[in-house]
């Protein structure tokens, strides 16, 4: 029998491609899915990625970090549940969790946390006071987390982070991001560095990759944006920037298998690690539980504030070949393990119990 499951995404980061990959895979599983984006719409690129099997919704709604108030954010969660009422959802999975503080859901709930303001504050400034802007944001996180079904998160390691910083009486199931691989073929190695992603977000610490850029005779390209929404942004005056890319075009990038680098002091999994990973490009990563717990075995770590110890890094693989293309294959083997087929059949398994629990309890 058909399972309808309603699935909240934004355009802005991973969380898109996540909710686009595990869509995919659960369709021959037999669900349909329905993806509905909050923030700013997506693209035309990226809704060619959905297929015709995916219904999408563009809200217009506010994201949880760039909603004004709790006010609106707590509106934005009872349209969510209204819609996917509407949409007579089965089950329903918030890549938001504050959505879930107040709004009534008719079905079961599932939170995945990707990412949140109280563990990235805690990452970035340790016990210092979370401001009030932060402040209502974890709150209506901590109140979303309670009353969901169930809880996952991308990696061990950040559902060890949302349980200190929530007080979660259970540890949230780890369900590791997927990633299908590229088409693009490979092509001869190019002597380069190469990171990408949010680059404006001070958790993924581009200040210190562009100190390491200075201290390079190769160049190093950053693709991502550099500003956000909120007008947060960040000067970066040593890196090759490329701007915001497509994922066509990341994969061109990938497709020469530079060295990738990140130097991330807040990472709950890193998608853009993954796709660098099954490209074949050699990963040179910060020293984080997160990267430890995915990579051990398969990167060069490095302290993430080291910026001398990236560039030396970088170095060495760009002047022994042999060992970089190892060191690329050993990136690929590893990420082989983060498939959207796994992703799909252990969120399949979880949306089960959940159903078969609220089967049971109205049958009682």
């Amino acid at each position: 029998m058909m399972r309808r499951l309603f699935l909240t995404a934004d355009s802005v980061g991973g969380v898109w491609q996540y909710a686009v990959e595990l869509a995919r895979a659960l369709h021959p599983r037999g669900y349909h899915v329905t993806i509905a984006t909050l923030g700013p719409p997506p693209s035309d690129a990226q809704r060619r990625t959905l297929g015709p099997d995916i219904t999408l919704i563009d809200t217009g709604l506010p994201l949880d970090w760039t909603a004004p108030d709790a006010a609106t954010l707590l509106a934005a969660g009872t349209e969510i549940a209204r819609l996917a009422e509407q949409h007579r959802a089965d089950i329903v999975q918030l890549n938001q969790p504050a959505l879930a503080a107040e709004a009534v859901f008719a079905m079961p709930v599932v939170a995945a946390g990707h990412s949140c303001v109280g563990t990235w504050w805690r990452a970035m400034r340790g016990d210092a006071p979370e401001p009030s802007d932060i402040a209502w944001q974890a709150d209506l996180m901590q109140r979303g987390l309670d009353r969901a079904d169930a809880i996952v998160a991308p990696s061990r390691a950040f559902a060890a982070a949302l349980q200190s910083r929530y007080a979660l009486p259970r540890l949230p199931h780890a369900v590791y991001n997927g990633r299908a691989p590229s088409a693009s073929a490979s092509r001869t190695p190019e002597h380069v560095a190469f990171t990408a992603g949010r680059l404006w977000d001070e958790g993924k610490n581009l200040a210190t990759l562009d100190r390491v850029a200075a201290r390079l005779n190769v160049p190093f390209h950053a693709a991502g944006a550099t500003a956000n929404a909120k007008g947060e942004s960040v000067v970066l005056q040593q890196l090759e920037l490329l701007g915001q890319l497509d994922d066509a075009a990341i994969a061109d990038q990938l497709a020469a298998r530079p060295i990738f680098v990140s130097a991330a002091c807040y990472e709950p999994f890193g998608l853009a690690v993954l796709e660098a990973a099954l490209a074949g490009c050699p990963l040179i990563l910060a020293d984080i539980p997160t990267f430890r717990e995915l990579w051990e075995g398969a990167a060069v770590f490095v302290d993430p504030r080291d910026d001398a110890g990236f560039a030396a890094a970088i170095e060495q693989l760009i002047a022994d070949p042999p060992v970089r293309l190892a060191r690329g294959d050993l990136a690929r083997r590893r990420a082989a393990h983060f498939t959207p087929d796994r992703l799909a059949t252990a969120m399949d398994a979880l949306f089960g119990d959940l159903l078969m629990a609220t089967r049971r309890q109205v049958a009682a």
